[in-house]
């Protein structure tokens, strides 16, 4: 079967590939800074806390992937790890949200379950969702690490963490496929020092 435009879909294709390989090389200069992220949930899971992450659309699956393989297992049979995607619960957003409005759906799971010595992962690609940026005061109210995941500059959500990963890029899609090779990449060292 011959398809329409194909060489120019090739094209895109690796146009995208191209990009998508710029950006990962781009991450080179956060591997100080992502072995540290590593580093401070090693501290938690040690210390017999839990990992909280938080995030919307794209990033809300990233932080539900992320929490699968720490809860599961990354590459290494081991026991289970306490970590929870705060979006993952329909019943409790829908009550925040029509109570407290959408804005605080994060910050009061924060409220209720972080406590001193947790880590709250919080993934947005621009830095300015709300709802992240106040989950991300109520984490540091509570004496929570606060690890940002965004892109560019990183917005307001670099101010608010303790250590935010920026990824360099505007494009929402390259921002958000290093999100999970970062999240990949934290899962591996975490295995690694505590396995």
């Amino acid at each position: 079967m011959r398809v329409s435009g194909g060489e120019a879909l090739r094209d895109r294709v690796e146009r995208i590939l191209r990009e998508h390989e710029e950006v990962a090389r781009g991450l080179y200069s956060l591997a100080p800074d992502i072995a540290r992220a590593a580093q401070a949930i090693q501290a938690a899971l040690r210390g017999g806390g839990r990992v909280l992450l938080c995030g919307n659309g794209g990033s809300a699956a990233d932080a539900q992937h992320i929490a699968a393989e720490l809860v599961g297992r990354f590459a290494r049979e081991r026991g289970a790890w306490p970590a929870l995607a705060l979006n993952t619960n329909g019943a409790v957003l829908t009550a925040l949200g029509n109570d407290y409005g959408f804005d605080k759906v994060f910050a009061r799971q924060v409220e209720a379950l972080g406590e001193k010595g947790d880590v709250l992962v919080a993934l947005s690609t621009s830095g300015r969702s709300t709802n992240v940026l106040l989950a991300c005061d109520a984490a540091r109210s509570k004496g929570m690490y606060v690890l940002g995941l965004t892109g560019a500059d990183g917005g307001e959500l670099k101010s608010r963490c303790n250590l935010c990963l920026c990824v360099p890029s505007k494009s929402t899609p390259r921002v958000q496929e290093m999100h999970i090779l970062i999240g990949h990449i934290l899962c591996d060292l975490v295995e690694q020092a505590l396995c």
